[in-house]
């Protein structure tokens, strides 16, 4: 089976054939510091409410993160991507840090973990001092386990500030107390609307002094920091002012080939939540990259870019629907079922101009697979059956 029909723009339906051009993974050295952002994948025959319930399947979840590693990415663990805040509750996440860190630890693979506030529900944030007692909780938890700190943006800090002091005050008390330096995270609005604002201003530009101020004056404590802004000219301008040492992690799902591939001014790392699914592809690239194959970067790697986008299209806080959709058409999980549900946050239109937008990008090895599994997505919706 390798024809397909899927739904289009105009409310039809077409026949689609994958055309079986996958990239083969070349894996190679690289020379930038790459972290993939990944997915957890659920146990759909748990009996629990599937809205509120954390029913992880730990087995499949630590292959894909072996699979990640296998091709040479660090795995950013716990993170956005693993649905924090959006279904993965603070007990579970700790209980994959623990996993995966000890995985990682024992075959010698790259990882960092995200400590945040999420167990303190925003509303029963009073005061700064309960911000910090959260996140140090959360540090201190993924510190005991070796792994490095991700220090993600905090709801209840955006919502306790009053200004840029009392940011300072609380990334200064946290990274303090750290073993090894952290990376930070600014996620911005378009990813979690309850961060507007943060760095204590709307204006990304005044709240990027804000973060720049507060990186500097904790240099040795910042290994980096990842920025989710969907702006390529935001995230250049914050890399040229950052102290030397430090790293910009790009967080731009939308313009990551360029921020990558840097100017003459530097470059960006990257922690993506994009390397999830493309990491296949991703590897060929930055293998090309490292060898200074300009040429072959650029092929590899642009066809992913309208993907990407429209995998994070507004509203972009239900871009892991496309993730695990791509993950269950690409075999590294049996079902398209997600945490609270979240399956069902993207339309039939949207998932099939994601396996349109895959094929093209050279994702799709088993094309079979893929169509089969295509098929049985869309027959929930009524299409072809």
């Amino acid at each position: 089976m390798s024809a397909i029909k899927l739904p289009t723009a105009s409310g039809g339906i077409e026949t689609f054939s994958f055309s079986g051009a996958g990239v083969t993974p070349d894996r190679g050295p690289w020379n930038r510091k790459v972290f993939a952002a990944a997915h957890v994948v659920v146990d759909p025959l748990a009996d629990n409410n599937p809205w509120s319930d954390c029913n992880v399947d730990w087995d499949k979840t630590m292959a894909f993160r072996r699979h990640l590693w296998s091709l040479g990415f660090g795995v950013a663990e716990a993170m956005d991507t693993a649905q924090r805040g959006m279904g993965m509750d603070w007990p579970t996440s700790l209980e994959l840090i623990q996993r995966s860190v000890k995985e990682a630890k024992a075959g010698g693979h790259s990882i960092a973990c995200g400590a945040g506030t999420d167990h303190l529900d925003p509303a029963d944030a009073k005061t700064i001092d309960d911000v910090i007692a959260a996140y140090e909780m959360q540090c201190e938890a993924v510190e005991a386990t070796g792994g490095q700190v991700i220090l993600m943006a905090s709801r209840a800090l955006c919502k306790v500030a009053n200004s840029a002091d009392d940011y300072a005050r609380v990334y200064g008390r946290i990274l303090s107390g750290l073993k090894q330096p952290a990376v930070l995270h600014w996620l911005g609005e378009m990813f979690d609307p309850a961060l507007q604002g943060y760095w204590a201003s709307a204006d990304h530009m005044a709240a990027m002094d804000t973060c720049l101020k507060i990186i500097e004056d904790n240099a040795d404590k910042v290994d980096g920091i990842k920025i989710s802004l969907l702006s390529a000219e935001k995230e250049i301008a914050m890399r040229r002012r950052l102290p030397d040492g430090v790293k910009m992690y790009t967080g731009d799902d939308f313009n990551y080939p360029e921020l990558i591939a840097g100017d003459d001014h530097g470059y960006s790392h990257a922690l993506l939540g994009i390397f999830d699914p493309i990491a296949p592809v991703a590897a060929t690239g930055l293998a090309a990259l490292a060898k200074g194959d300009m040429q072959r970067w650029g092929a590899v790697m642009e066809p992913t870019v309208p993907l990407s986008r429209h995998i994070f299209k507004a509203p972009t806080r239900y871009y892991k629907t496309g993730v695990v959709f791509l993950a269950y058409l690409m075999g590294h999980q049996d079902h398209f079922t997600m945490l609270g549900g979240q399956q069902s946050a993207r339309s039939a239109q949207h998932l099939a101009e994601i396996v349109r937008l895959a094929d093209a990008a050279g994702l799709i090895a088993d094309t079979e697979m893929a169509a089969a599994r295509t098929a049985r997505v869309m027959a929930t919706h009524g299409i072809g059956v």
